[in-house]
Order: structure tokens, then sequence, then C-alpha cells
């Protein structure tokens, strides 16, 4: 018989925001283990890790890495920090869910891709709307030939300008709209694309909105499909309010998602057939939260993961030709 399964032992790199929704809620909703949270300041990791019932807290990331009761780790820094610190925590035997995007640009990625297949670990770039049921829903919709022939993919996300002083906004920190919210534009076109054209899209066109040459407040991207169809990905820090839909339109009819991005916040997939709408609900729960339940399942039972390091690549080579597309320079490797 198998021995019961173990709760994953994880480290948190960087007490960021994005790490209650993304990791300590979803860990605490599955029964896995907040061992610890490395900050480079060791008072605010210390308030963090009383905050949100954290074993210990480290006053640097290279401490979490050195844990031998931490055996996953959850890279929340900021863009140029995922690529080294994913690279060290491979290094060190961990096993890797990384915030995306997992690398700076698409050297980079390789680089990890590479430590990845030396170390035998499990990693996992973030992509979480990806494992929520309302996306597979989309997939399986689409795949079923019930929409017909897709004639053109739409994918957004829009969110209002993050503050001057943000990381997001920093070239030598990988920032852009591109690097925070169009990867998933992007990314959700990949997915479609894999499923009904068997392969990637590529960058027809690309404009962007970069008052100093370098950071993207937007950048829209036409794509083409292997199979000919066309696609419009949208990123951008220029919305009034957070926007995360995606549509679908073929010869029959379309299927769309509310919030393709947090599905949990609205998790309907709304199918339209010449004018007859069919709504479909599915579960609330968090997207984040179905993303730990697919990387316990690839370090418990040897399960494959979608978003690999191999699709990391992909991404990363995508993004890459997007801006140079629109004419700006790649983001640089984070030099610390």
């Amino acid at each position: 018989m198998n021995d019961a399964r173990k709760p994953l032992r994880i480290g948190i790199l960087g007490a960021a925001r994005i790490a209650p929704s993304a990791i300590i809620f979803p860990a605490q909703a599955t029964g896995h283990l907040l061992v610890a949270v490395g900050a480079r300041d060791k008072a605010r990791a210390s308030e963090f890790a009383k905050q949100y019932q954290i074993e210990k807290a480290y006053g640097s990331y290279q401490e979490v890495l050195d844990d031998p009761n931490v055996d996953v780790i959850y890279n929340a820094l900021h863009n140029g920090g995922h690529g080294p610190w994913n690279i060290k925590a491979l290094a060190a035997g961990k096993h890797v869910l990384s915030e995306k995007p997992s690398a700076s640009n698409a050297a980079e990625a390789k680089e990890v891709a590479a430590a990845v297949s030396k170390s035998g670990k499990v990693f996992m770039e973030g992509f979480h709307y990806y494992y929520h049921p309302v996306f597979q829903r989309l997939l399986a919709i689409v795949k079923s030939g019930e929409i017909g022939e897709v004639i053109k993919v739409e994918s957004s996300l829009l969110i209002p300008r993050p503050d001057e002083s943000d990381l997001r906004l920093q070239f030598d920190l990988a920032g852009g709209s591109m690097m925070d919210v169009g990867c998933y534009a992007l990314h959700s076109q990949r997915m479609i694309s894999q499923a009904i054209a068997d392969g990637e899209p590529t960058i027809v066109k690309a404009e962007a909105n970069a008052a100093d040459g370098k950071i993207d407040t937007k950048l829209y991207m036409q794509l083409k499909y292997p199979n000919g169809v066309a696609c419009l990905a949208k990123g951008d820090f220029e919305a009034p309010v957070m926007e995360a839909p995606l549509t679908v339109t073929g010869s029959k009819g379309s299927v769309h998602l509310p919030n393709f991005v947090v599905s949990g916040w609205d998790p309907r997939v709304i199918v339209d057939l010449a004018g007859q709408k069919r709504v479909e609900h599915l579960p609330s729960i968090s997207t984040y939260t179905y993303q730990l339940l697919a990387f316990a399942d690839a370090v418990d039972l040897g399960k494959p993961i979608k978003t690999d390091a191999k699709d990391a690549l992909l991404q990363a080579q995508l993004i890459d030709a997007a801006y140079i597309a629109a004419g700006l320079p790649l983001r640089p490797i984070f030099k610390h």
C-alpha cells in the first residue's frame, strides 16, 4: 500500500503582496506547510511570518534555500529576480513554483530549463489560470466543434497603472506591461493554438506605448496560429479597472470568459450559438489553489505539468518576439 501523501514544505522568497493569494491561502486550503519566508529585511520577514503563520523568517533568500526543512520554493520576487533565484533554488535541490514570467528573456529561460534538466526537480511557471476548470472548459468546448471552426481569438489583461515607484515599471528589473499582464493574454493564445492548431502562434505585428522607449505601459499583439487563425492579445497598465476577457469566435458561435485570469472571481463560461446563450457556472475556488494541487501532483505522483520549463522557454521566445516587433528592447537579465 502507498504511504499517505506528505504535505509540501514550502519556503517563500520575498514577503510579497502576491504571496497571500498565490501561495499562502492555497497552501492553507490544501494542507501544505508554510515553513519559511525570506526577505532582505529580517524585520519585514518576521512581521510577514507572524501575520500569515509561517514557521520561520529569514533575513535573506539564501537562508530559505539552505533550510533542510524546505523542499519547495515559491519565488515571488520582482521579475528580474525570477530567473537567477529559480536557478539557485534548483541547484539547492528544491522543487520550484515561480511567479511568471519565470525569466527576463529567452536566453535566461534557456538557462532555467537547463538547470531544471540537471536537477531533476519539478518546475512550474505560475500561469495559474490554466489549471482552473473555467479555462479547461473553454478548451473542451473549442475542441468539441460546438462553436464550429475557430475564426478569431481575443484575449486581454488590462489593469490600472501601478504607482510610479512600482518595480513593474523598472526596466532593469524586467518590468513592463507585457511582463506583468500581457504575458497572460499571450499564454492563453498559445494554449488555444496548441489545442486547435497543434503548434505555437507567431507575432504578425505589435504596437506599444513606451514613453521612455523601454518600459511598455501597453503592448498589443496581432498573432497568427499555424492554421491561419488571426488573433489579438492585449496587455496594458492604462485601464480604469482590471479587465481580463477572453473570447473565441467560431463559424457557429462563440465562447466567452468574463475573467479568464482570476476565474474564481467570475467563474462563468458563456456560450453563444446563433443568439442562443448558455451560461455555465464553474467553481469559484481560486485559480492558485488549482495550480498548487497540480504542482503537488507533479511532486508526489510524477504527473506532468503543462507550464513547465519547456513551456516557459516557448513563452519567453514569444515575449521577446513581441518586444522586437514593437521596436522595444528585450528585458535585461538582472545583475545583482
